[in-house]
């Protein structure tokens, strides 16, 4: 497999990489910490890892994976049984039409802009985020609505100068 990424000498430039084995490994390895670069906006073809990791995050089976996560969190959150982990159920409930929004994005056949899927797993395992923390101030309507509009594939993959 080849993969387009940054010159690491010539940020202006672009490369060829041939993937191995051991570099997927790698991407798998640091993956909650690729997603959370690229959540916060770091372009894919920065490194070779964002790439891959990038490219994982792209697939549909990827994104209905995490669709079927958000899927869970919502009955957990409906259902009145305690859960290992302390849920903000109100909060879930008053974003849940964002949730959807979110889950209507994430299964979409259209391609996906990875820094929105990556974004969507980091809320969705945010220990200190708005679903289960709460003195956390974020809105959780205003975090979904975010990852969503990231998740909009006429969104711009451009490297911004």
């Amino acid at each position: 497999m080849m993969l387009l990424i940054h010159d690491p000498k010539d940020p202006e430039r672009f490369v060829t990489w041939s993937c191995r084995g051991w570099d997927r490994f790698l991407a798998r390895v640091f993956a909650a910490a690729l997603d959370r670069r690229l959540a916060a906006g770091e372009p894919a073809e920065s490194t070779l890892l964002m790439a891959l990791r990038a490219q994982t995050l792209a697939r549909v089976e990827t994104r209905r994976a995490l669709a079927r996560n958000w899927e869970h969190l919502l009955r957990r959150a409906r259902g009145g049984a305690p859960y290992r982990v302390p849920l903000r159920r109100r909060r879930i409930a008053a974003a849940e039409t964002d949730i959807a929004a979110l889950l209507s994005a994430l299964v979409a056949e259209l391609p996906t802009p990875a820094r929105g899927v990556a974004m969507a797993g980091v809320l969705l395992r945010d220990g200190a985020g708005p679903l289960y923390n709460r003195h956390c101030p974020d809105d959780l309507c205003t975090a979904v609505q975010k990852v969503t509009a990231q998740l909009d594939p006429s969104v711009s993959l451009a490297v911004s100068a």
